[in-house]
This record gives structure tokens, sequence and C-alpha cells, in this order.
């Protein structure tokens, strides 16, 4: 035989669950991984160390010395999506030291310098290059060091 609550424990429940509080986030395992992945840049720990070693070797490099911002965004664009539907995983993308700190009263310095170092990581956020990349990280010193990137790409599908 089953016991009956008493109008006590009614009120006592009652009080309890009226009581206002914070829900507990409740996350999706979808959610979860991506935000996994922005934290380590989308790649595995041991990838990621790898890379930082510079124990690997990229599949494709493009240089991007010279361009205009414009030509240079386009060109890395066509050059991500050809390396990855040839199977690259592992792109090397220079794209120069930019301003020396030092000669800073020489005339060539008064033009902006460095603006592709700038806004190359800036362009992988964007949408048709996170399509094609799963992350990015700063070159090790034997493959460009501060003056390059290397692109970690999707598996093309």
């Amino acid at each position: 035989m089953k016991r009956r609550t008493t109008d006590d424990e009614r009120k006592l429940f009652k009080a309890h669950i009226d009581e206002p509080r914070p829900l507990k986030a409740v996350m999706s395992k979808t959610v979860k991984r991506k935000a996994k992945a922005s934290k380590s840049g989308g790649l595995d720990g041991n990838t990621a160390e790898k890379l930082k070693r510079g124990q690997l070797t990229p599949g494709a490099r493009i240089d991007l010395h010279g361009m205009t911002e414009a030509v240079a965004h386009a060109t890395l664009l066509s050059f991500l999506a050809g390396a990855q539907s040839r199977g690259v995983r592992l792109a090397l993308v220079i794209t120069g030291m930019g301003n020396p700190k030092h000669h800073e009263g020489a005339e060539w310095m008064r033009s902006p310098h460095g603006v592709l170092k700038q806004m190359v990581p800036r362009w992988l956020n964007e949408k048709e290059f996170t399509a094609l990349i799963s992350g990015s990280s700063p070159a090790h010193r034997r493959h460009g060091g501060d003056g390059a990137l290397y692109v970690y790409l999707r598996k093309r599908m």
C-alpha cells in the first residue's frame, strides 16, 4: 500500500518548487564539441603540439609578399580551396614580418607595413575560410616563425 503525503509535506514541496533558482545550462554534444574546438583552434592536442614544435611538414605553401590586400585575399582563398581539394591537410601561409622596430624615420615607413600579417588571421575567421580550415597557428621558426602561419585544412567531403 502506498504512503500518502501529508499537508505539511505538500506545503514544503510547493515552497521548494516555487523558490526561484537559476537553471543549469544544458549543452548538446554538438555545442560542446564546437566550444572545445574553439578553445584549441579546432585541432586535437597531439596535432597542435606537433605544429608548435614544427614537427609537421606543410603539404602546400603560399607566399603573399608584395600582394595588395584584395589580391592576397582572393589568392589565399583560391589557394586553400585548391589545397583542400588535393587532399592537403597542412598549408603554410607566408605573410612576412611587417615593420621592423627600428628605422622609424625612414621614408619607406610612411605607408603602413605588415598589413597582411594583421589581416590574414582575420580573414581565416571569415565564413568562406572557416568552411575550409579547422585551425591555424603561428609557424615554427624553421617554417618562417612570426612571418608565417600554419593553416590546418578540413578533410574534403
